[in-house]
């Protein structure tokens, strides 16, 4: 199944109320140099268009989704990918990929499912700062 056709750069799906998720964002977002990654919270109006059109439950908000080229990426296999185009040391994370799908995304299910008791959670998604509100879709 391909991904939606509406944007070049790779777009970052995440949660926007989830703080590990947010801070996950920023992570990337520091890194990202060339300002290649696009966001968009699954809450949003772009997010939930995007969900709907590959297939993915509106409700599913435990998982990370990359889109990239007419390619998606969910759970652990987006944040690999992430990682992957990073680039420097962060590559170096996607050796993981030799680690079966189902034990990687067991741990990621693991992290995903409490990522609220341990990390908390904001009232309202994340409202990117004016020099950043580019990169973020809806």
């Amino acid at each position: 199944m391909g991904a939606p056709d509406t944007v070049v750069n790779p777009v970052v799906l995440f949660d926007g109320v989830c703080n590990l998720c947010n801070g996950s964002v920023q992570f990337i977002i520091k890194r990202d140099k060339a300002g290649k990654f696009l966001f968009a919270a699954l809450q949003s109006q772009y997010g939930q268009a995007q969900l709907d059109q590959l297939g993915i439950s509106s409700t599913s908000l435990q998982s990370i989704v990359l889109i990239k080229g007419d390619q998606f990426y969910q759970r652990s296999n987006a944040v690999l990918e992430i990682a992957k185009m990073l680039g420097g040391l962060w590559s170096l994370l996607y050796v993981f990929k030799i680690v079966p799908a189902f034990v990687r995304d067991w741990i990621y299910n693991g992290i995903a499912n409490n990522r609220y008791k341990w990390f908390g959670r904001q009232d309202q998604c994340m409202i990117p700062t004016p020099a950043l509100k580019a990169r973020f879709l809806d």
